[in-house]
């Protein structure tokens, strides 16, 4: 069992829902997303998405649209955002997701990929134009090196295509709450319960709820629905308001405190 499922039991345990935190690595440097996730484990994040800058983000909304180019300026590269979580790992055991695109991945081998990946200690990996039916040439790969997949739902899947995704889905179900791309949109609660019933009657599997979720009280209701929230665009939006700020790491810190108070 990996650190994304223990920690999904601990908190089921103590009657806590995840708090999964999204990050562009290299935004505004790769030095400063390592101390951000440091602070964000104190604050109490469960769990962080770390973004891999790429020139074509196509889920993102403009929010993450904006730093991944900011990232990319400034140098961020696959291997360097893997050199990250290595030092990450002398001092923490957070489980970390990989986001990203499936072209820095084919062009770096997939192969060499899983190895570097598991080697620098990712737990997990969310290949977000990765569909099912083409996964299988990574999947041999990050399955093999004990990674765990992350698979999507969407409003719009059908019940067979649930399904599908269900037979081989790994550590957590990531469901989008809205159609369209990342932080454009607020989720409907109505929604979000409707659906995710849905999925609990095909699996177990435990249900993190992403997209358009920028306060507690959103955060709450989802919360008492799904298995954990994923807070992105809304996080990107302040470290790019107070990059340059020395109350930076504070004032993140503090919005994820608000949101994990309304989780616990």
């Amino acid at each position: 069992m990996g650190r994304i499922s223990e920690k999904f039991i601990a908190l089921q345990a103590r009657n806590e829902k995840a708090l999964i935190v999204y990050l562009t690595a290299g935004d505004p440097s790769l030095a400063k997303t390592l101390e951000l996730i440091l602070e964000l484990e104190k604050a109490g994040a469960d769990m962080i998405e770390i973004g891999v800058p790429f020139s074509d983000p196509t889920a993102d909304g403009p929010v993450i649209q904006a730093a991944a180019q900011r990232a990319l300026k400034n140098g961020a590269t696959l291997a360097g955002v893997l050199a990250m979580i290595a030092e990450l790992r002398r001092v923490s055991a957070i489980p970390v997701l990989l986001f990203g695109y499936y072209n820095p991945i084919f062009a770096c081998g997939p192969e060499k990929f899983a190895a570097a990946a598991r080697e620098a200690g990712v737990d997990g990996l969310l290949v977000v134009d990765l569909p099912p039916e083409e996964a299988a040439e990574l999947r041999v790969h990050t399955d093999a090196a004990g990674m765990d997949f992350i698979s999507l739902v969407a409003p719009t899947t059908g019940r067979d295509r649930l399904k599908t995704i269900l037979q081989k889905a790994t550590g957590f179900l990531y469901y989008i709450s809205i159609t369209g791309v990342t932080g454009t949109a607020a989720p409907k609660i109505e929604d979000i319960a409707r659906d995710v019933g849905k999925i609990r009657k095909l699996s177990k599997i435990p249900i993190a709820v992403g997209f358009g979720i920028t306060n507690a009280a959103q955060a709450e209701a989802i919360g008492a629905i799904a298995d954990g929230v994923v807070i992105g665009s809304a996080v990107v939006k302040l470290i790019d308001e107070h990059h340059n700020h020395p109350d930076l790491l504070f004032v993140v810190s503090r919005y994820i405190r608000e949101i994990k108070a309304a989780l616990a």
